[in-house]
């Protein structure tokens, strides 16, 4: 996938070694926790998310290395958990330290919801630290809005607004039953 200035592709766990540098800044790390990946344990991550899906079949994982399209640099990621039969998916992004504050985030987690919606998903959010301002921004662009309700690690829960083509769960009788 491509937008304006970046280019989207599947990680995969050749992306490690490129990735880790991309990481490494502590400060990413501020709000989500942890720390600064190893080689090893990025890999090994990067092996398990790359088959695209949890070990019971119940997630689909959607993984993307955010490139810059003029000279494929790698400056983030993007990602969603896809549930509930392809209805839900939560929405995730990091951009390296060196590359925040030009609009990659915006631009990547955009298209990814762009994706998501064209394959129908309805309900879109976000888990976001209080006061993680930029990820707030980021979320209030690509079209979500804070619940008012956390997490059970105290992370404020996002939701998409409006979204095109959306049926609530009121609207469809099917979709009710299921979630009863």
């Amino acid at each position: 996938m491509t937008t304006a200035r970046l280019v989207l592709k599947p990680l995969t766990e050749s992306d490690a070694p490129e990735m880790v540098e991309v990481l490494a800044a502590p400060e990413l790390y501020t709000f989500i926790g942890g720390e600064p990946p190893t080689p090893e344990a990025l890999r090994a991550r990067y092996a398990r998310l790359a088959v695209g899906h949890s070990p019971d079949g119940s997630q689909e994982w959607v993984n993307w290395i955010a490139r810059r399209a003029e000279d494929g640099v790698a400056v983030g990621t993007v990602q969603a958990t896809v549930t509930d039969g392809g209805w839900h998916a939560d929405v995730a992004w990091v951009v390296g330290a060196a590359w925040q504050g030009r609009g990659y985030a915006v631009e990547a987690a955009s298209a990814l919801v762009a994706w998501l919606r064209e394959r129908g998903v309805a309900e879109i959010g976000a888990n976001i630290h209080p006061g993680h301002t930029a990820s707030a921004r980021v979320a209030e662009r690509i079209g979500l809005a804070p619940t008012g309700e956390l997490d059970d690690e105290g992370e404020q829960l996002w939701r998409a607004q409006d979204v095109p083509g959306r049926t609530t769960v009121d609207e469809d009788p099917e979709r009710t039953e299921k979630t009863r």
